[in-house]
């Protein structure tokens, strides 16, 4: 299916090199943002996880109420949906005590629900057909989804499965090396390849965030939370202003 008004332009940006730059150090800031709220202000993941989603639905519903491409309220959006899957994963997985890997596992059901009711409805989920408010709808759910998994994914990596937060970190940039090696030589599904780098650059930022606030005897760096956010934000800010988002092609256009 495809949007009705020939011509529209995107309100999500151009998937460039900068987009994935930016992408991970949105993930890791979510990290270290969500753990500030929940673990340094104390507030727990509960409390966290209500501040945030409140925070990302707000932004959800001016992110398709906008008339047009705003780079900065689609990161800010991006940053609100990894903060809050940062909590809500934490929450999933250790208050109600299901674990990293039934947390992982449920989550990655949601994210195969998204996108089946998703396709299922509009006929693809291509970023590229995203220029309608239900298709923008799906596309945000999918992606918060896709952000809480990515936590949980980290997790169970890191920690259940020993390889610690920076060997976890190691594996998850493998995979996403393998799969820019995929687009560049094969003609796998684009729209595969988008959605698998999408999930695996969440727990890339989580290990990575977890890597730099996690006490020594933890295998982190036992870095500020909030200075690491801090700093986290402010590289994004300069990567947006150096190089320029722009908006994804217009509806009838090729990516």
């Amino acid at each position: 299916m495809q949007a009705r008004n020939d011509g529209v332009v995107s309100k999500i940006p151009a998937v460039t090199g900068s987009f994935w730059v930016i992408k991970v150090l949105a993930t890791t800031l979510g990290e270290t943002g969500g753990d500030t709220v929940s673990m340094t202000m104390n507030l727990g993941y509960l409390v966290g996880t209500v501040i945030f989603l409140s925070a990302l639905v707000v932004l959800i519903w001016l992110q398709i109420r906008a008339s047009g491409f705003s780079a900065p309220l689609y990161w800010l959006t991006i940053v609100a949906s990894t903060t809050a899957g940062t909590t809500m994963a934490d929450y999933t997985t250790r208050s109600m005590g299901i674990g990293y890997t039934g947390g992982s596992a449920l989550l990655l059901g949601c994210v195969m629900a998204s996108l089946l009711v998703w396709y299922r409805s509009l006929g693809s989920i291509s970023v590229d057909t995203v220029f309608e408010p239900k298709a923008e709808l799906f596309y945000w759910v999918t992606i918060t989804f896709s952000q809480t998994l990515g936590t949980a994914l980290g997790d169970w990596l890191a920690d259940s499965g020993g390889a610690g937060y920076f060997g976890a970190g190691l594996v998850f940039g493998g995979l996403l090396a393998i799969l820019a090696l995929l687009f560049y030589v094969t003609s796998v599904s684009r729209v595969l390849l988008f959605w698998a780098a999408f999930i695996l650059t969440r727990p890339l930022g989580a290990t990575v965030g977890d890597f730099l606030d996690k006490p020594v005897d933890h295998g982190g760096l036992n870095f500020s939370r909030p200075l690491a956010s801090a700093v986290l934000a402010a590289m994004i800010v300069v990567l947006m202003l150096v190089f320029p988002q722009r908006a994804g092609g217009r509806h009838g256009e090729g990516a």
